[in-house]
C-alpha cells in the first residue's frame, strides 16, 4: 500500500518547481555594465549563486531525489525509470545555467545573451520537465485517498481542462511569446527585477502548459495522438521562426534599455538585436526539430508495439480458427464413419 503523504508536501514541491523557474538575477542598473564582454569560459565559469534561484533549485533538486527514493522503496518492482531523474536534472541544470551562471550576468546588458536565457528555459528545461513526468511522481508519492480527494481533481478540474486543450495552450504559449517581445513588459522587465521574475515565470509556465500535453509523459485531461503531438509542435516551430524573422527585420531597436545602453564593448545595439533574433530562429528551429524527431520516434515505436500485439492475437486467433477445423474435420470423419457402418 503507498505510504499517505500529505499533501502539502505535493503542493509545495510543484510551488517549488515553479518557484525555481520564476526567479532570476537581480537586473542590472545602466551603471552596472560588466567591464568586459561575454565570452565562453565567462558564461560558462562566471556564476553568480544568487541566494533565491539558487536555494529554489537545489531544494527543488533535493525533493526530486528525496520523492524517488520514497517511489522507489515503496514500489521496488516498479521503481521510477531512471531516465525521468536524468531530465529532471537537466532541466534543473539549464535552469540553473540560464539564472545563476555568466548567463544572467549579461542578460540585461545584450539582448542576445537574455534571449539564450529565454530559449534555456522555455526550450530545454520546460520540455524536460514535461519529460520527467513530475504529476506522475506526485501521484504515485500520495496516498489513494488523497489523490482521489485533491490530485485528481485539480488535474480535471475546468480550467485545468481548458488550459491544456491543445489548440488554447499552443495559443497562450504562443500569445505571451508575441505580447512579451512587442509590449512594454520586456522592457519593463530590463528595468524592475520584479517585473523580471515575472517574464520569466509567464515564459516557463506558458512553455510547461505547452510541452505537457506534446511530451505526454504525465496524465491530462486531454490525450493527443503521435500524428497531433507533432501538427502541434510543427505549428508551434512556425510561429517561432516567424516571430525571429520579424525581430530580425525591425529596422530600430525595440527596447529603450537596450538603445540607451552605454557599454564600451561589443555589437551596436541594432546588430545585438539582429543576434538575437538569429539565436531564436535558429537554436529554436533546431530544438523544435529534434523534438519531431523524437516524436516520430516515438509514434514509430508506439505503431510498432500495436503492429506486434495485432500479430500475436492474429496468431492465436489463427490457432484457435485451426483447432476448430481439425475437430470439424474429425467430427465428419466419424460421421462418415458411422454412415458406413
Amino acid at each position: 500500500m503507498v505510504r499517505s503523504v500529505p499533501i502539502q508536501r505535493a503542493v509545495a514541491a510543484l510551488a517549488t518547481l515553479g518557484f525555481a523557474s520564476a526567479v532570476a538575477v537581480p537586473v542590472m542598473a545602466h551603471d552596472l555594465v560588466p567591464g568586459e564582454a561575454p565570452t565562453i569560459p565567462s558564461l560558462l565559469l562566471g556564476w553568480t549563486f544568487e541566494p533565491l534561484p539558487t536555494l529554489a533549485i537545489a531544494a527543488a533538486t533535493a525533493w526530486w531525489l528525496w520523492a524517488v527514493r520514497q517511489v522507489n522503496s515503496l514500489h521496488p518492482a516498479n521503481p521510477v525509470p531512471p531516465g525521468r531523474t536524468i531530465a529532471f536534472l537537466a532541466a534543473m541544470a539549464a535552469l540553473a545555467f540560464a539564472v545563476v551562471s555568466g548567463v544572467a550576468r549579461y542578460d540585461t546588458t545584450l539582448f542576445s545573451v537574455h534571449m539564450v536565457q529565454h530559449v534555456l528555459l522555455m526550450l530545454v528545461a520546460a520540455p524536460f520537465i514535461a519529460l520527467s513526468a513530475p504529476i506522475t511522481l506526485v501521484l504515485r508519492l500520495s496516498s489513494r485517498s488523497r489523490r482521489r480527494r485533491w490530485i485528481l481533481p485539480i488535474l480535471n478540474s475546468r480550467l485545468v481542462r481548458f488550459l491544456t486543450f491543445p489548440v488554447i495552450d499552443w495559443i497562450v504559449f504562443t500569445g505571451v511569446l508575441w505580447a512579451s517581445h512587442f509590449s512594454p513588459l520586456f522592457n519593463a522587465a530590463l528595468e524592475d527585477p520584479l517585473v523580471h521574475y515575472v517574464e520569466h515565470a509567464l515564459f516557463l509556465s506558458t512553455a510547461l502548459l505547452f510541452w505537457w500535453p506534446a511530451v505526454g509523459m504525465d496524465p491530462s485531461p486531454w490525450r493527443m495522438g503521435h500524428p497531433v503531438r507533432i501538427v502541434h509542435v510543427f505549428l508551434q516551430m512556425t510561429q517561432n521562426t516567424f516571430l525571429a524573422v520579424v525581430i530580425l527585420n525591425v529596422p530600430t531597436v525595440l527596447y529603450a534599455h537596450y538603445a540607451t545602453l552605454v557599454r564600451p564593448w561589443g555589437p551596436s545595439a541594432i546588430d545585438d538585436q539582429r543576434l538575437a533574433a538569429g539565436i531564436m530562429w535558429l537554436a529554436g528551429d533546431l530544438i523544435f526539430l529534434t523534438a519531431i524527431m523524437v516524436l516520430v520516434a516515438g509514434w514509430m515505436r508506439a505503431e510498432g508495439r500495436t503492429t506486434a500485439r495485432a500479430d500475436r492475437q492474429a496468431e492465436v486467433d489463427l490457432a484457435r480458427i485451426r483447432i476448430r477445423e481439425r475437430a470439424l474435420a474429425e467430427r465428419l470423419a466419424a460421421e462418415r464413419g458411422d454412415h458406413r457402418a
